[in-house]
């Protein structure tokens, strides 16, 4: 399973890459505005220098013809620029038509399977299900990546799961159960992946006992 941190502050970024598990960076245009980017491709080309892995980049246009023209301008960033675009009508098609131009799309705002499967179609290279906010409505959404995963193998799609508005460690825990290809996610999650309280607790135990050990080497 790949991991993209869901963010679009340079620091959030440094830091999970420097853990060396990071594969990518989903941003949107609420993430860029609440760290306040004025200059989007600017801004886009410095986290595309922070990480090798995709970088996902969103068009805020809702035509075909906006869409395309912001799309190409954001693909040419940077060769790891992964152009992010509404699962809309126009969405589709700018995906069809930017996929035949040899660029990377990430399908987003997807809710239904049905959606993913037009986006699959269309030859996205991410579909990206919001299971967190379906889960917000008191819907499963875990259930959308079961189904999402489960056409995608019938049909053999080349288009990968990409699990978003992964809320808790759990949710990434049964994304990597059910097969989805990519989880993204804030830097807070990723982080707490790495916490449990026996290996706090077996962590400060050890330190006890060698600390005590040398003590006593002391006073031999």
């Amino acid at each position: 399973m790949k991991f993209f941190i869901d963010t679009a502050d340079l620091d959030e970024i440094k830091e999970a890459n420097d853990l060396g598990v990071l594969d990518g960076v989903t941003t949107n245009p609420s993430l860029c505005a609440k760290v306040g980017v004025r200059d989007f491709e600017g801004h886009i080309a410095k986290i595309c220098d922070i990480v090798d892995g995709d970088v996902s980049a969103e068009v805020v246009a809702t035509t075909y013809d906006e869409m395309m023209e912001e799309a190409r301008t954001n693909a040419a960033i940077a060769d790891n620029v992964v152009v992010k675009i509404p699962l809309i009508k126009d969405g589709i098609k700018a995906i069809k038509t930017l996929t035949e131009e040899g660029i990377k799309t990430n399908c987003t705002l997807c809710f239904s399977p049905t959606q993913a499967l037009i986006a699959a179609k269309a030859g996205a290279t991410y579909i990206s299900p919001f299971l967190g906010r379906l889960d917000d409505i008191s819907t499963d959404g875990m259930q959308l990546i079961r189904d999402i995963v489960q056409i995608y193998d019938n049909y053999g799609y080349e288009t990968e799961v990409l699990a978003a508005s992964i809320r808790h460690p759990m949710h990434l825990l049964e994304c990597a159960k059910e097969g989805a290809d990519v989880a993204t996610m804030p830097l807070g999650v990723i982080k707490s992946l790495l916490k449990h309280p026996l290996t706090d607790s077996g962590l400060e135990r050890f330190l006890a006992d060698w600390d005590d050990l040398q003590e006593r080497l002391k006073n031999e």
